[in-house]
């Protein structure tokens, strides 16, 4: 089987090998995004978010949720949105780089 170099990943747009560097696909112009989202939003930074302040829905602020982070406001107090943000932190730490701005990115 063979497995890609470490310094190499597929566009999120084409799917071509390009090197794991690259801001821009050389083969269909596509802007490739890192470890943060094309809005400042950190993937990391909302996970621990998500994990230690998930009762209080400050991970959902940060994003930009802002009703849902209210909704976790008014429920606080019942231990369910800290049973949900412990999930979405697994979410959050599983989800890739890419996923991650394409859901929270604003793209």
């Amino acid at each position: 089987m063979h497995t890609r170099p470490t310094d190499e990943k597929f566009c999120t747009e084409c799917g071509a090998r390009i090197r794991r560097k690259a801001e821009i696909c050389p083969n269909c112009g596509v802007r490739q995004y890192g470890p943060t989202a094309p809005n400042g939003k950190n993937r990391i930074a909302a996970a621990l978010l998500a994990l230690f302040l998930g009762s209080f829905g400050v991970h959902k602020f940060y994003l930009g949720k802002v009703g849902l982070g209210v909704l976790y406001l008014i429920f606080s107090w019942t231990g369910i949105p800290g049973i949900v943000g412990i999930i979405e932190f697994v979410i959050l730490i599983t989800m890739s780089d890419e996923q991650f701005a394409a859901k929270y990115g604003g793209i």
